[in-house]
């Protein structure tokens, strides 16, 4: 009887370790190359390569920085043919936007 109560003192503490950790952080990834579409929810990368990948922007995305990172750019800064680094995670096959970083031409 004591057996299957420590079992069970046991089962409950592995469960509430298990609900109560934290998730594991998601893999940050990078794509380099000009802008060729920007808009509030979305910008598309084409890389030198002519791949193009399209990354999910969040509704008060602010992340634009210079390559120094000493300056903040407002998204209308980015227009077509503007070389960008995104630094992006990716959820159930969709990309998002994390950082995105104004290359000097």
């Amino acid at each position: 009887m004591k057996i299957i109560a420590l079992l069970a003192g046991a089962l409950a503490c592995a469960t509430i370790l298990a609900v109560t950790s934290a998730p594991a952080q998601a893999k940050q990834h990078m794509y380099v190359g000009n802008v060729t579409h920007v808009s509030s929810d979305n910008i598309k990368v084409k890389d030198n390569s002519g791949k193009e990948l399209s990354f999910i922007l969040a509704p008060s995305f602010d992340q634009v920085f210079s390559s120094d990172g000493k300056t903040t750019y407002q998204m209308k800064k980015l227009k077509g043919g503007t070389p960008v680094k995104v630094l992006y995670h990716q959820e159930l096959g969709v990309r998002y936007a994390d950082k995105i970083i104004v290359l000097s031409h």
